[in-house]
């Protein structure tokens, strides 16, 4: 079976982002292995485990991608939204990981934090929306 280009691009995304998160599990070992109370901080655990389950969420944007009737640049854009998304959370609590600066990024919000999370919303939401059409199109339509 060939894969479509969309469906590849996406499969090495949700393996990229499989592999930053063992990288993560490293880091959290790291912090949970040296600090008093054997706890990682909370952003560290936090980078960690949405990353594992990021990659897995990009391996059911694949499935849509592949058995969707859109085009290859619409699977890609619904994709890959999304797919932003979901790098910059990790990215996002990784600095804070590494600052070790709150355990609560809305409780003294930076500015722009709460814009991001409309877009972020919207934007994943979004993308999923269009795959699941796409599917239905593809499909069972």
């Amino acid at each position: 079976m060939e894969l479509g280009s969309d469906t590849k691009a996406v499969v090495l995304a949700a393996g990229l982002i499989f592999l930053w998160a063992l990288l993560l599990g490293v880091w959290k070992y790291r912090q949970m292995a040296t600090s008093e109370d054997s706890l990682a901080h909370p952003y560290v655990d936090t980078a960690h485990r949405a990353a594992l389950l990021y990659s897995f969420a990009t391996l059911l944007l694949a499935a849509f991608v592949e058995l969707g009737g859109f085009s290859t640049a619409v699977n890609l854009a619904a994709a890959f939204i999304p797919i932003f998304f979901f790098v910059a959370a990790i990215v996002g609590y990784c600095v804070h990981g590494w600052r070790r600066d709150t355990d609560n990024q809305f409780r003294d919000p930076v500015p722009g934090t709460h814009p991001f999370m409309w877009a972020l919303i919207a934007g994943e939401v979004g993308g999923i929306l269009v795959l699941l059409a796409g599917f239905i199109d593809g499909q069972l339509l």
